[in-house]
This record gives structure tokens, C-alpha cells and sequence, in this order.
């Protein structure tokens, strides 16, 4: 089976990147065909300094690879180092009708929020639909709210291939319901866009700062806690065993639980799963041009089988001559 997904590379990586949808994809690599790339073009749409989308692309090639990513057993690299992918977007763009881009929920997050409406935002999952499209894609690992995204393009790839004949794979999307939504701070689903993460890589004085702001209730130590959407709660279990998750709840349920104890000890917990990691992603920052030869050498690969599924689209459609 191919599993197909990616990251964009604008802000520090956080754990809901990391439960939500990398770890799930790392692991996949010991079982399936799994393509994993860094998403630069669609950054493009809220990132708008040259320098510092360079900075963050190599960052979040270091992030996946620290984190476990063997580029021996996956195909992983920079959207952008595979061109492919825009022709193909524009081939999708002639079969995709306005209204399925008009219903998409993200566009009109993204706008509610504050973003510049642009073109490259509304036509986001036409472009989405090229990458998971051009690599015969069978499974996307996606959070929920990209679940639609993942739905457009399989609406994409019917219209096509109803209109030229038989050329793309139907994906399907992939979301464990134990982590569809991870919670930020303040309790929306955590993304950077909201400035509500918790980020995997920063100092330990940041990581403690940003752990003791998640956003609590104000019942009282003596009185039982709701467990129950409870933010702190969700996060901690994050790190947490079946076992481990049923004496948190516990505890919630006991009276004399303190948030403030609960927060240290999430702290702790975060900072103890990743120290391994970090200490390999100071590894790949100390030498980028290994970084950057794996990211290359992974280009190719997908170029390669990119190339097969693009020739198809350009003959079906009529422009190969």
C-alpha cells in the first residue's frame, strides 16, 4: 500500500504535527511504500520571506529525519524539487468545478482568521490533489481538518478520469479517532496559524512556559475535574498508556487534584519522549549538506514515479502531440 502525506515548513514542528500525523507516518515505513515530503509551495500562501521559508524547509527536514524518518525506507523530499507537480495541478484545475472549491472549509477559516484572500489559497486543495494524485496515492494520513481535502480530491480524480479515461488512484483519507483533533492551548485544534503549540525542538525554559499557559478551568482543588474536554487532560494522555490514561482519569475524578502538579508533569513527560530526538536533530543542523543530499537523492525517486502518472494525464488530456 502507498501512504502519502507532508508537512508544511512554516513554524516550529509541535506535538499535534507529531500524534496527528507523523508518527502514524513513520511508522508506516516498516510496512508500506511511504512517500513523505516538505509541502514549500503550499507555505507559499501565508509565508512571504525567502530567507526564512529556506530556514524552515531544511529545519523541517531535520525535524522528520530526527524523529525517525529513514530515507532507505521511504521516498522523502521537497515539494518543490518535484516540478511535476504543478502541471499536473493546472491539468486538475480544467476538471475542478468552483463550487467544490467554494465549499471547502479551510479556505474560509483560513480568511475568518485574517489571511489576505489569494488565489493560492482558494485553489490550495487543487494543488493538494496533485500531490497526492501524481504518486497513485492509497492512503492519506490527514488530521480532520483536512479531511475534506482529501475528499476533494478523490471528487477531482472521479471528474478526470470520468472525462479522459482511467489515470489516477482514488485515495482514501486515514484518521485515528483518538488523535483527529489535538488540542492547543486554549483549546481550538492546535496550529500554528493560532499560536497555540506546543513545539517539540524549542528550550526547555519555552517548553515550561508554554506547557503552564495551557488554559484551565477554574474549579476548585478541593472539588473532583471533568476529565472530559479537558484540555490539560487530553494532552498529558497524549503520552500516556491505556493504563496510564485510566489513573489520569482518576486522579482527575478525585478531589485535590492540582492543574498546576498535572502541568509539571506533562512538562516532563514532553521533554523526556523527545530528548533522544533532539539530540539527533542537532546531528543533521550541524550538517545540512547531508540534509540536503537526502533531500535531493529523494527528489528523484518521486520525479520517477511522479513522471509515470503525469505522462498519462498529458496523453489523456490531449496535449502530447
Amino acid at each position: 500500500m502507498r501512504i502519502l502525506s507532508g508537512i508544511q515548513p512554516s513554524g516550529n514542528l509541535h506535538i499535534g504535527n507529531y500524534f496527528g500525523m507523523m508518527s502514524r507516518m513513520i511508522g508506516y515505513q516498516e510496512e508500506h511504500e511511504l512517500f513523505c515530503f516538505i509541502v514549500n509551495y503550499h507555505a507559499l500562501t501565508s509565508v512571504f520571506d525567502a530567507p526564512r521559508l529556506r530556514q524552515q524547509t531544511l529545519e523541517a527536514a531535520c525535524d522528520f529525519l530526527a524523529l525517525g524518518l529513514d530515507p532507505e525506507k521511504s521516498i522523502f523530499w521537497v515539494q518543490s524539487d518535484v516540478p511535476e507537480v504543478v502541471e499536473l495541478a493546472w491539468l486538475l484545475s480544467n476538471v475542478t468545478g468552483m463550487g467544490l472549491l467554494e465549499r471547502c472549509h479551510s479556505y474560509k477559516d483560513k480568511i475568518a482568521k485574517g489571511l489576505t484572500p489569494n488565489h493560492g489559497l482558494f485553489a490550495y486543495p487543487v494543488l493538494m490533489a496533485a500531490d497526492i494524485l501524481l504518486y497513485g496515492s492509497h492512503k492519506v494520513p490527514v488530521g480532520k481538518d483536512q479531511k475534506q481535502h482529501v475528499e476533494v480530491t478523490r471528487d477531482i480524480a472521479i471528474s478526470f478520469n470520468n472525462t479522459y479515461g482511467e489515470t489516477f488512484v482514488l485515495p482514501e483519507p486515514e484518521i485515528p479517532q483518538e488523535v483527529a483533533t489535538i488540542p492547543g492551548l486554549d483549546g481550538q485544534k492546535m496550529s500554528k496559524s493560532y499560536d497555540n503549540t506546543i513545539p517539540i525542538f524549542c528550550d526547555e525554559k519555552a517548553l515550561r512556559k508554554r506547557v503552564m499557559s495551557v488554559k484551565t478551568d477554574a474549579t476548585p482543588v478541593e472539588e473532583p475535574k471533568n476529565p472530559d474536554g479537558n484540555i490539560l487532560f487530553d494532552l498529558y494522555a497524549l503520552f500516556l498508556d491505556a493504563d496510564g490514561r485510566q489513573q489520569l482519569r482518576d486522579r482527575f475524578l478525585t478531589p485535590g487534584l492540582r492543574y498546576g502538579d498535572v502541568k509539571q508533569e506533562l512538562f516532563e513527560a514532553i521533554l523526556n519522549y523527545f530528548r533522544p530526538y533532539r539530540e539527533k536533530r542537532e546531528e543533521y543542523v550541524k550538517n545540512p549538506d547531508v540534509v540536503r543530499a537526502i533531500l535531493k537523492r529523494g527528489a528523484e525517486k518521486a520525479r520517477a514515479i511522479g513522471s509515470e502518472y503525469l505522462d498519462k494525464a498529458r496523453r489523456n488530456v490531449g496535449v502530447n502531440y
